[in-house]
Formats: C-alpha cells, sequence, structure tokens
C-alpha cells in the first residue's frame, strides 16, 4: 500500500457526513494486514464458538450497539473484536 495511509484501529475510522466523504477516505485508506488476518480469524469460518452468557447495564448495551450501528458492525461481532484486540495485547509479552 505505498503512498496510502493504513489504519491499525478501527478507533482511527471518522464519521462520515456521506458516500462521497467515505469513498474519498478509503480511496486514500488501507488496513492494517494485522487488521485484516484478525478479522479472517474472527469471521468464524472453520472455528467452532461458544455460547455464552454475559450479564450487563442496559445502559452500557445500548452505546455498545450504537457504536457498532455507527461503524455499520453487529454489537457482538465488535464486542468479540475488542475482545480479541485486548488479548493479543494482554499476551504479547508472554
Amino acid at each position: 500500500m505505498t503512498g496510502m495511509n493504513q489504519i491499525s484501529d478501527w478507533e482511527e475510522v471518522p464519521q462520515f457526513d456521506g458516500e462521497a466523504a467515505e469513498a474519498a477516505y478509503w480511496a486514500n485508506t488501507g488496513v492494517a494486514p494485522r487488521m485484516m488476518e484478525l478479522a479472517l480469524a474472527q469471521s468464524g469460518e472453520g472455528i467452532e464458538s461458544v455460547t455464552i452468557s454475559l450479564r450487563m447495564d442496559p445502559r452500557m448495551l445500548s452505546k455498545i450497539k450504537r457504536l457498532a450501528r455507527s461503524r455499520y458492525l453487529g454489537y457482538q461481532s465488535m464486542i468479540k473484536q475488542w475482545l480479541s484486540e485486548r488479548m493479543e495485547e494482554e499476551t504479547k509479552d508472554q
């Protein structure tokens, strides 16, 4: 991606005023390979998943859902992505 900006975290993606602004942004911005690898690993292809129950404050869940919608993600996928990124961060020195 020579000459392109690269994002290494979804937090770096700004809010867009419209499709034209978003298209202009992505024309000059790419996704870091590590993020692509994480996305593929999280896609669930060939990976067994386990259903869990998690109790959480309804207001927190509401905020998470709004944030996920603004990024065009499912909230459960976004939570899994956050957990995966944090787990990688916590275990990188081990």
